[in-house]
């Protein structure tokens, strides 16, 4: 087993971004965006400095993040850290009050570059309005655009 970007870590961003919109609600899809955005940030308009370096795997990466996203949202209700809730939009994850608590034990200047993007992303998207699905949608059109470039030879250098 992978540790990095394995149930367990995506579950600690999952609660770090629950954390921030508490007492708000989020779906699975949102979280998997925000989770996107909270690594991927310097993508956005305004967003810090991203913590992960864009690579090529950007829609295949999208799918992947979902299932690790509910793995770790499954994990963290079997601590006690999330709570699961029937919905009009389906079913919304919240943090519980322990949750908190918890990520203030967490020390790691990663956990602090979570924490702060988390912020960001929770005053631009949850507090503001913006529209999470919208936003992901120019991403994928983005990643979309970049490997038809590179499929009919547009995205490369020719001189090299």
């Amino acid at each position: 087993m992978n540790p990095l970007n394995g149930p367990v870590e995506v579950g600690v961003r999952a609660l770090v971004l629950l954390t921030e919109a508490f007492p708000g609600r989020l779906d699975v899809a949102e979280l998997v965006f925000l989770d996107h955005a909270m690594l991927h940030s310097g993508d956005l308009d305004g967003g810090p400095a991203s913590l992960q370096p864009d690579l090529p795997a950007g829609p295949g990466e999208l799918g992947l993040r979902r299932a690790l996203v509910e793995q770790g949202l499954f994990v963290l209700m079997r601590a006690g850290l999330v709570e699961m809730s029937p919905d009009k939009r389906g079913f919304l994850y919240g943090a519980t009050e322990e949750a908190a608590s918890f990520l203030d034990t967490l020390k790691a200047d990663y956990a602090g570059a979570l924490k702060e993007r988390a912020a960001w992303l929770a005053e631009h998207y949850l507090r503001r309005g913006a529209d999470v699905r919208e936003d992901m949608k120019q991403i994928t059109r983005r990643w979309a655009d970049q490997l038809r470039a590179e499929a009919t030879g547009h995205g490369r250098d020719e001189d090299q």
